[in-house]
């Protein structure tokens, strides 16, 4: 048995609560959620089973607080949180524990993450169906989901937006360098053949002019 004698909260990267027991000089570190779904107050006597219902609690929101960490910076599909936790050190039965409460509350969501990784795609760096989809499968999401995701990009207006934007950077002096540069440029955004030659042609009538017609 052992009886907890003050509570502290620790400042810095992470906070966590150190737990001081009486007769003990060195503290029991957790997480601050462990300690107030734990139960943890001054004076409360903590039997050895319940020292080891603290420390499992524990692991479940070190796991669960690394995975929020991650999804800070960016969303992230299911597969990639995962990926990172085990990298991390976590268990197996950890990482499940806290996937399932993530999905359950909304933070994890492999179909909205693909529909918004799509969408962000086609707004800000547009390539073809093929490539998106081949992006998601690197993220781990299922392809049921990838599919869905996909359905609404237009390769040919993905192209041609593409395109212009690129063009932008090409000399217009030249129309055959020109069109090489920018059809192979689409290319390795993931387009065909056909899709490429449409969005190249459309763009050097636009951006050549009548002018550069007979270059």
């Amino acid at each position: 048995m052992k009886t907890i004698e003050s509570l502290k909260i620790e400042e810095g990267g992470k906070k966590r609560v150190a737990v001081y027991f009486a007769g003990e000089r060195k503290p029991l570190r957790v997480e601050v959620d462990t300690a107030l779904k734990g139960g943890l107050t001054v004076g409360r006597e903590l039997t050895e089973d319940e020292l080891s219902d603290i420390a499992r609690l524990d692991m479940f929101y070190r796991t669960q607080n690394a995975a929020l960490n991650l999804l800070s910076y960016r969303p992230r599909s299911e597969s990639e949180v995962k990926s990172r936790l085990i990298r991390r050190g976590f268990t197996a039965d950890q990482i499940d524990a806290v996937l399932l409460r993530l999905r359950e509350q909304g933070f994890i969501d492999d179909a909205g993450f693909a529909g918004l990784w799509a969408e962000n795609r086609r707004e800000f760096s547009p390539r073809s169906r093929f490539l998106t989809r081949m992006e998601l499968r690197r993220k781990g999401v299922a392809n049921e989901v990838i599919e869905v995701a996909v359905a609404g990009l237009d390769d040919s207006e993905n192209a041609y937006r593409a395109g212009t934007a690129h063009a932008r950077r090409l000399s217009i002096a030249d129309k055959n360098i020109f069109r090489k540069r920018l059809g192979d440029y689409l290319r390795r955004r993931g387009f065909d053949f056909s899709v490429v030659n449409e969005a190249v042609e459309r763009v050097w009538r636009e951006v050549g002019g009548s002018s550069q017609e007979g270059v």
